[in-house]
């Protein structure tokens, strides 16, 4: 999954996904997707689509622990190559541009997926796209070499060898153990070509700043820094649909801001996430609509487990329940036409199939039993201050600048903690910094952010709760920004990922999440509903669920 500030990671499994009329539970139904999808002659060619982002990323490698950032990725996936798709049900498919087939062609003695390449695709540079670029990524994200920094190493750490097959568009891909969600690969961790992956200095550093080789409907023209705008144009050597839109300009601003820029006419589209405000605002402007959809996608609260404060699962679990979750989400949702449910699961949504409320207890809101677990933990009361060894008992939460939501939580949840002896304080940092210099590198004691999904429950997920590695620079966390993990966590995820069988895998999902509950590092609040404002001509893009966007098909109706 990945991660977003204020705004906002199935394999084999069909339909893993929500129907067209999906609700979370006790709730009004909600879209799967809206982005008010119109066949390609319905739209103009031509046009430039100003499209608002709240960060201004630096690492355009989006395997990167510091490129895994939801609004990098929406730049990605309009220059990079996902070798599959997800419908709006959340069924995946081999994407046609870069793929003819992929099929598992043997299960015994191991597992064996072969990949058949479209014959036109090729990198910006004239080469060709062929079984050495997917060799060359499994080699820089399979973990074996701790000098490269991926965000996730799960199903390319499963992988025994990559090999050319009848030619080199062939590539097969034989797994040392079974990894049932398979399409994972090359899709939520897009492709890049060999020559990004072939050293660790070229993954760490080759996209830090630009963005050298793509293979997409659209390519990189440039960065402005002042105006902190990233703008892609049409690749004319592209050999799909050519792009209805001549140009798209995404500008990167605070959170607070983009509302007055999308209702003055500055920007055409951005991510209103759960705010009441900036919903009626973008709801009232001018040619203006907010889409809606239910996605994969979560609010949640980070406890750093390697904060000083919080290194005791006893201090986590005190601070979990002393946070009434019901009404942060009374607070976030309220206004905005999205059932006010709790979610209870670290991997499915409320709406999705194998969902279990794992959370329920863990996290029931008691502050008095989060009075004891503190006295248990060598916190006592002395006055109003828990107190330990002389020291008060203080929890710093970091907050992204602009995002009134992340702040309105930490000032919410400053409250409930006071009730139980805590004090909390609140340390606004620059949006751009948030993830790279404080939350990455777990320079902070709790936040609070959401994660972006896909269709793979377990493997889109592992990332994020995988026990650390040792690295050429020590213990290294990769996507997991809680910094708690266990040995057993990993099992437990590692038999649900191995699982072909549908049934048997959600079931041993529960299992791992079951186990992250005990660990407390992540405290689940809410599914996010995907509100997008957007102009009403604007067709194909918007709040999109499971289903993966075609950005060639973007642009303004006729």
């Amino acid at each position: 999954m990945l991660a977003a500030t204020g705004l906002s990671a199935c394999g084999n499994q069909k339909e893993s996904g929500q129907s067209p009329t999906s609700a979370p539970r006790g709730g009004a139904k909600a879209k799967a997707f809206d982005i008010n999808p119109q066949p390609r002659d319905k739209v103009k060619d031509g046009g430039v689509l100003r499209w608002a982002i709240n960060e201004f990323p630096t690492q355009w490698n989006a395997n990167h622990v510091d490129g895994n950032l939801a609004n990098a990725l929406l730049v990605i996936n309009a220059l990079m190559p996902s070798l599959f798709r997800s419908d709006e049900k959340g069924k995946v498919t081999p994407n046609p541009d870069y793929l003819t087939d992929a099929k598992i062609t043997a299960t015994k003695p191991k597992q064996v997926v072969t990949y058949t390449l479209n014959p036109k695709s090729k990198w910006s540079d004239g080469k060709p796209i062929t079984w050495r670029d997917l060799a060359a990524q499994w080699k820089a994200l399979n973990g074996k070499n701790g000098a490269y920094q991926p965000a996730d190493t799960t199903g390319y750490r499963d992988i025994e060898s990559v090999e050319r097959g009848k030619d080199d568009r062939q590539a097969v891909v034989t797994f040392s153990r079974p990894f049932g969600e398979w399409q994972s690969l090359f899709y939520i961790t897009p492709l890049y070509p060999a020559s990004a992956n072939e050293t660790p200095e070229q993954f760490n550093k080759g996209y830090v700043g630009k963005i050298p080789v793509t293979a997409g409907p659209f390519k990189f023209q440039s960065f402005d820094k002042t105006a902190k705008t990233t703008t892609l144009v049409r690749d004319p050597a592209w050999w799909g649909d050519k792009p209805k839109l001549d140009s798209i300009v995404f500008r990167s601003m605070e959170s607070d801001a983009q509302v007055g820029a999308f209702t003055n006419g500055e920007v055409d589209l951005f991510d209103v996430g759960p705010s009441a405000a900036d919903y009626q605002r973008a709801r009232g402007a001018q040619g203006a609509v907010v889409r809606q959809a239910a996605g994969p996608d979560y609010r949640h609260f980070h406890l750093n487990g390697e904060s000083p404060t919080l290194s005791d699962v006893n201090v986590r679990r005190a601070l979990a329940m002393a946070i009434n979750r019901q009404a942060i989400a009374q607070s976030d949702l309220q206004g905005l036409n999205w059932p006010i449910t709790l979610l209870d699961n670290h991997f499915f949504m409320n709406t999705q199939e194998g969902y279990q409320a794992n959370g329920a207890q863990p996290a029931k809101y008691d502050a008095a039993q989060a009075g004891r677990l503190l006295d248990q933990a060598g916190w006592r009361m002395q006055g109003n201050q828990r107190v330990k060894n002389g020291k008060p008992l203080t929890v710093r939460f970091v907050v992204p600048s602009g995002v009134q939501l992340t702040r309105s939580e930490a000032e919410i949840a400053m409250s409930m903690l006071q009730q139980i002896g805590v004090k909390l304080s609140i340390e606004t940092v620059p949006s751009d910094d948030y993830f790279t210099k404080y939350i990455i590198p777990g320079n902070y004691d709790m936040t609070a952010f959401a994660y972006i999904g896909n269709p793979f429950p377990a493997s889109g997920a592992r990332g994020n709760y995988a026990n650390a590695v040792t690295g050429a620079s020590g213990r290294q966390w990769g996507a997991n920004l809680s910094r708690v993990g266990s040995p057993q966590v990993d099992a437990a995820m590692d038999r649900a990922i191995s699982e072909l069988d549908p049934a048997k895998a959600r079931t041993l999902t529960n299992e791992a999440d079951k186990l992250l509950w005990n660990e407390m590092g992540v405290l689940t609040l809410y599914q996010r509903p995907q509100n997008y404002a957007v102009k009403n001509t604007l067709a194909n893009v918007g709040a999109r669920g499971f289903y993966s966007l075609r950005y060639a098909d973007i642009g303004f109706t006729r």
